[in-house]
């Protein structure tokens, strides 16, 4: 049976330390399916179809990587993509309690098990909220994307 994982978040933008998750998943799983969530809640400062095209060419010669947007529950978007796992970086104790009652609540409503990575120690200061203030501000944030 192939090992499948879905890698969801918002992406705004998909940075190189997500772009690192998703390579070491590659590692434990034989496809990582990234899950742009739509949140109708959120101010986007990347247009969707500007996320999805970005990291679509980040793995463009990596066929066990698939991009897909959803607006439904990530536990229904698993589902749908067979996956049997939930793949998470963590980057600090706050993500780690944050990711930790997900992780529970998505166990408890699906069965599916989530696989915590923590983030590599020179990308830890990297979040999608700090490249997106640099960018606000006319910051090059090259040096943050894949």
């Amino acid at each position: 049976m192939n090992k499948i994982a879905i890698f969801p978040g918002s992406f705004d933008p998909f940075t190189i330390g997500h772009y690192d998750i998703v390579m070491r998943g590659l590692d434990i799983f034989d496809k990582v399916v990234i899950g742009i969530g739509i949140n109708c809640t959120k101010q986007e400062s990347f247009p969707l179809h500007q996320r999805l095209n970005a990291i679509q060419q980040y793995f463009a010669n990596e066929p066990r990587v698939q991009v897909h947007p959803y607006d439904c529950l990530t536990v229904d978007f698993a589902a749908q993509h067979k996956a049997q796992f939930i793949l998470r970086g963590v980057r600090s104790a706050q993500d780690f309690e944050y990711e930790r009652s997900m992780a529970e609540a998505n166990k408890q409503l699906s069965g599916i098990e989530t696989i915590l990575l923590y983030t590599r120690p020179e990308y830890a200061h990297i979040s999608s909220t700090l490249v997106r203030d640099l960018h606000s501000h006319g910051k090059d944030i090259s040096v943050y994307l894949p």
